[in-house]
């Protein structure tokens, strides 16, 4: 499975096409099929009719309901330092597993500031993998979980904040011998060791096998 992957709310229905409304109800389901997660955004009717199945087929990992929200008008970018959100995106997209770590502490400080909110936990073998939304853009993230240890915190917090400091040409790992100035790590350090220590989710059911999704 493809777990650094950023999916977009879709703006029509991905079965019958039909456009969503501002405040319209719409369902998202989301598939294990071959080598990724497949999210599908329908309409009320579709759910009723072509997916009231949708729990019996193969891959089926989770469902949920949410109303649509057009997307904001684009304002110019701005340069300005990463935030939180911002970064995380950045590091989901390049896919450099030297960001793993990072960016499952970033998932997680943002889900207790209640800006992504887990939607699932699924497990591969040993591996476990968070499915988070970000219920204002409706996009959902795959962040696998590092398994990260205690000992292993004072880096990563290094190398998040030297990232939030300086982007992505900040040094990575061991290599970053300086520490960034406490500007930034101000606000974070204690979020990061809570985070790392008791990440605040529920756990999950069964494991979940990748498995081709069949489609009406």
């Amino acid at each position: 499975m493809n777990d650094w992957h950023i999916q977009s709310r879709a703006h029509a229905c991905q079965s019958c096409s039909h456009g969503f409304h501002d405040r319209e109800l719409y369902h998202t389901l989301l598939f294990a099929q071959k080598s990724e997660l497949l999210r599908l955004d329908i309409c009320g009717k579709c759910r009723d009719t072509r997916y009231a199945d949708a729990r019996d087929r193969k891959g089926f990992i989770s469902h949920w309901q949410a109303n649509y929200e057009p997307p904001p008008a684009v304002a110019p970018e701005a340069i300005q330092k990463d935030t939180a959100e911002s970064l995380l995106r950045k590091l989901v997209e390049q896919g450099d597993s030297r960001y793993l770590a990072a960016s499952y502490i970033l998932a997680v400080m943002l889900e207790r500031k209640r800006i992504l909110r887990v939607k699932e936990q699924i497990r591969q073998g040993s591996s476990r993998i968070f499915i988070y939304e970000q219920p204002k853009t409706g996009d959902i993230f795959t962040i696998p979980d590092p398994d990260l240890q205690l000992d292993q915190l004072e880096a990563v917090q290094r190398q998040v904040a030297d990232l939030l400091e300086h982007g992505l040409a900040a040094p990575v790992g061991e290599s970053s011998a300086i520490a960034p100035p406490p500007s930034a790590l101000e606000g974070i350090r204690d979020e990061m060791s809570e985070a790392a220590a008791e990440p605040d989710v529920t756990p999950a059911g069964e494991d979940v096998s990748v498995q081709p999704t069949s489609e009406t």
